[in-house]
């Protein structure tokens, strides 16, 4: 449980980006009360949470209302995942991630945590991707709670990352973040790869099942 546990959260720690968030939500948020910054931090955090396991908990059966197998969702949420992860290697992530929060910015908008800092920077189409891949491959109480305890602590790391941004994006600074963001998308990579494979696999099994009646 414990590989499943640093596994998980290494998973949503990729796909979140609390690191990346934090300049972001800074820019967003520059000029104003220590309260504001802390109650938009508080709420983002807790409007992502509902969104996720909203999806972890009953994504499956909006899949089955739809029609979708889940290993058809398996595989275009590995191709999903993997086109952040290209973007995450080659730093359009963030660059993406600055041009909204300037357009953003320029609106002077009074409320900034649902969007875009809850949707789509925290429980964007990656990570509920993640969340639906995740849960689905780990059946079982035990197992299930194991996913939603990473998904947990990612989003409270989100939050400490949010309310110490300032301080954060001092200590860090803009080219280690290059590296580190890099360096992760090619985790990220091979991690989309295995779930497109296990999707592939999957549905040939299931297929051969089938032709086999």
């Amino acid at each position: 449980m414990i590989e499943l546990f640093i596994s998980t959260f290494i998973t949503f720690f990729v796909v979140i980006d609390p690191p990346g968030c934090a300049p972001i939500f800074a820019g967003l948020t520059a000029g104003t009360s220590v309260a504001h910054r802390r109650a938009m931090a508080l709420r983002a955090v807790i409007v992502a949470a509902i969104i996720l396991f909203g999806f972890a908990l009953f994504g499956e059966a909006l899949l089955r209302a739809l029609g979708i197998s889940l290993n058809a969702f398996k595989i275009a949420g590995g191709i999903m995942l993997f086109l952040i992860a290209l973007e995450m290697v080659f730093e359009k992530r963030t660059e993406r991630r600055e041009d909204r929060a300037e357009k953003i910015k320029a609106e002077e908008p009074t409320d900034i945590s649902i969007f875009p800092m809850a949707m789509p920077m925290i429980a964007g189409p990656g990570s509920i991707a993640s969340t639906m891949l995740l849960m689905s491959q780990n059946n079982g109480i035990e197992r299930t709670a194991v996913v939603l305890a990473a998904m947990a602590a990612i989003l409270v790391l989100t939050l400490l990352a949010l309310l110490a941004a300032g301080p954060l994006m001092r200590v860090v600074g803009a080219k280690i973040e290059a590296v580190v963001s890099r360096l992760l998308g090619v985790l990220l990579g091979a991690l989309a790869v295995q779930f497109v494979i296990d999707g592939i696999s999957a549905a040939l099994v299931a297929g051969r099942a089938v032709s086999g009646h």
